[in-house]
């Protein structure tokens, strides 16, 4: 049921360089770049009306009820409201002041979390949380950033980047429709010192780190949902083992992850993408100098 949606399109031209072996053809592209993600590609958006509105400097804070610009139809339930925590999620039952992550596959909360973890932006050099209302492709959206956040005790050794954006698709045939889109720059830190953390991190015998996904509350198969790598010691970190920036899901920009919701439902979640965006370049142009040539 889970299938992978990933795509990697490689422009095909005509030169020269068509009489020569396959393999002098794929050299000359990768010498020049083509296939390679943008050294300063980035899949956070920070538009401008996500920055509209700020929570101040806080641990375990949360904002006032926020009337959403569009409806959202969450498995069943219509939310014309929301809650930013921040904690590194957002909810629409009540405000969440929980640090450290609970199993999101076993909650009663209505939550969608893109990073749940102990963030703590007191320290100056903390960024702070911001969301707001702007326009994603052309469709209305809500969005909320944690730019260069910390971690709790008020640390700042570690910083971590990642964004939230709510995305109406009512124009794909139901009021209600949505997507869920989770953008990730820099993850440095992933477990709180409340969290049983020791400088951001856990290790295999202490703390409780960071759980990405979502979920409505009932428990009910198909309602719920964690990222892998989620409760996983060091796995969504810049370099681990399924780093939230180098990998993707649904789309071909390396760290965003988007979930569709149509007509109440998330039907189909296909695992992270495994291929950076280089990779599946020469992968495209392997094939095509295949079929180019007609070799095995």
């Amino acid at each position: 049921m889970r299938t992978l949606l990933w795509k990697a399109c490689i422009a095909k031209g005509e030169s020269r360089l068509n009489r020569r072996p396959a393999v002098w053809i794929l050299s000359a592209l990768i010498f020049a770049g083509v296939g390679a993600a943008p050294a300063s590609a980035t899949a956070i958006r920070d538009l401008g009306g996500f920055n509209a509105n700020t929570l101040a400097a806080n641990d375990d804070g949360s904002t006032a009820q926020i009337a959403l610009p569009f409806s959202l139809n969450f498995f069943g339930a219509t939310f014309n409201h929301i809650y930013v925590n921040n904690n590194g999620n957002v909810t629409f039952d009540n405000s969440l002041r929980t640090y450290t992550p609970f199993d999101l596959n076993a909650t009663n909360r209505q939550i969608i979390a893109p990073f749940f973890a102990d963030v703590d932006t007191r320290n100056p050099s903390s960024g702070i949380v911001h969301y707001g209302t702007d326009t994603v492709d052309g469709h209305p959206a809500f969005g909320v950033e944690w730019p260069a956040v910390g971690y709790y005790e008020t640390a700042v050794d570690k910083l971590n980047t990642f964004e939230l954006a709510l995305i109406n698709r009512a124009d794909t045939g139901n009021p209600g429709n949505f997507d869920i889109e989770y953008n990730y720059g820099q993850m440095q830190w992933d477990t709180g010192e409340a969290s049983g953390g020791s400088g951001g991190l856990c290790t295999a015998t202490s703390g409780d780190p960071a759980r990405v996904g979502y979920a409505n509350g009932t428990g009910l198969p198909g309602t719920h949902y964690e990222l892998a790598g989620s409760a996983v010691c060091s796995a969504f970190l810049d370099g681990g083992a399924d780093a939230l920036v180098s990998h993707s899901l649904n789309s071909n920009v390396l760290g965003r992850y988007v979930f569709e919701s149509r007509n109440g439902e998330i039907s189909t979640v296909p695992e992270p993408a495994t291929l950076s965006l280089f990779a599946a370049g020469l992968v495209g142009l392997l094939g095509a100098a295949r079929r180019r040539f007609g070799r095995a």
